[in-house]
């Protein structure tokens, strides 16, 4: 089991140590969340600590903050990741949009936006997401984590940006925007053979998402 606590800044608590999960050794403890501001319109402040054994052997733990605003009514989520304090990784905004099934990606470093189907295995509904961070603000205790990696393809350029819907319009308006596709499922992909990808490391559940957004070769 992972402790998810929020100790005062002077604590100093060490996050236990998790079981290997996708290869990867993990370990996660998230800082304080802020409250709740609205009752439509939930905004919390979170980091996570994690190893990643594949990348950063040497490194020791990663620190990795994001925003997170949960609309309950209007079924989507908005997430902001600032530059990471690690390499290797592009700040993002991101949106799942449940009510369209779509997930969109603006790469900031690029400037650019990709959209694909929602991945409802990783991402939790709102209202779930919503009673997760409130009982993480508590101290729960949670399945052991690990961090995942989701490789995709880009596709197709995006010229009806209205078909996408209110929400992801207002996000990739007046940006490249690009359709990805899933890649089957195999290995973590290295440093070596990503030289032509970019990544997003984003939590919306007990884990660590890694997502790869790679050009057509």
């Amino acid at each position: 089991m992972v402790k998810i606590s929020f100790p005062q800044p002077a604590a100093g608590l060490k996050p236990e140590k998790a079981a290997e999960g996708d290869g990867v050794n993990s370990e996660i403890l998230l800082p304080p969340c802020g409250f709740p501001q609205l009752p439509r319109e939930s905004v919390f402040h979170c980091g996570v600590l994690f190893e990643d054994s594949l990348y950063s052997p040497f490194k020791g733990q990663l620190e990795l903050h994001e925003d997170v605003k949960i609309y309950i009514e209007e079924n989507y989520e908005q997430i902001n990741i600032p530059v990471p304090q690690f390499g290797g990784s592009d700040p993002a905004d991101i949106i799942h949009d449940f009510q369209r099934g779509l997930t969109a990606y603006h790469d900031i470093a690029l400037d650019k936006c990709y959209v694909i189907e929602l991945n409802t295995t990783i991402v939790m509904p709102p209202r779930n997401l919503w009673e997760l961070l409130v009982n993480m603000k508590k101290g729960s205790y949670l399945p052991q984590t690990y961090i995942i990696q989701e490789e995709m393809i880009v596709t197709e350029h995006v010229n009806d940006m209205e078909q996408l819907g209110s929400f992801i319009y207002r996000l990739c308006s007046g940006k490249e925007t690009y359709r990805l596709k899933r890649r089957t499922a195999r290995r973590r992909i290295n440093r070596r053979e990503a030289g032509n990808c970019n990544h997003i490391h984003h939590f919306e559940n007990t884990f660590v998402v890694e997502t790869v957004i790679c050009k057509k070769s």
